[in-house]
């Protein structure tokens, strides 16, 4: 076994165990901790796979902000016993019969696929130099109108939270 075989399995058990805690942990915020550590293990599995860039949007994006937005609104809603409602059985069975359907999908995607063999061939289609090239030569249209449509986004948004003060002409004297 290499050295980035031995990587990959650690940062799939990690994923894979963490993920668990999320969904097994009864405190929504370990959950959200769980979460944190399980985008760390994907990032670190894109890193592996030569993708730098995906990797740093990953923690910067995902670990970073939404999950501190997560943990804002746990805190601020006051989870508590006594505010939590009572868990119907309907709904219990409802998500055991569907979550039994969905694995029932995965093993026959999984019984139809074949399995290829990964080559440890270092190639250059992740890096952000690559990725920089295809967004400003093939796609510069796209991205230009994306900003463009980002910028009238944030425009709008402060446009929206700002407080409104009276205008000096319909003030009453």
């Amino acid at each position: 076994m290499s050295a980035y075989e031995a990587i990959f399995w650690f940062l799939t058990v990690v994923a894979l165990s963490c993920a668990l805690g999320v969904i097994l942990s009864r405190n929504p915020v370990s959950s959200v901790l769980f979460l944190i550590a399980t985008f760390f293990a994907i990032s670190g599995h894109y890193i592996l796979m030569n993708a730098q860039f995906l990797a740093i949007v990953n923690i910067i994006v995902y670990a970073g902000a939404i999950m501190v937005l997560f943990l804002f609104v746990i805190m601020l809603m006051n989870l508590n016993a006594d505010t939590e409602p009572q868990k119907n059985k309907l709904v219990q069975l409802a998500g055991v019969i569907s979550g039994g359907i969905l694995f029932l999908v995965v093993l026959a995607a999984l019984k139809s696929s074949t399995v290829k063999t990964l080559e440890q061939t270092a190639t250059d289609i992740g890096l952000i130099k690559n990725l920089g090239k295809t967004l400003f030569t093939k796609f510069v249209l796209p991205f230009e109108i994306s900003s463009v449509l980002f910028l009238s986004a944030m425009i709008g948004a402060v446009v929206l939270g700002k407080k409104g003060t009276p205008h000096p002409n319909t003030e009453n004297s």
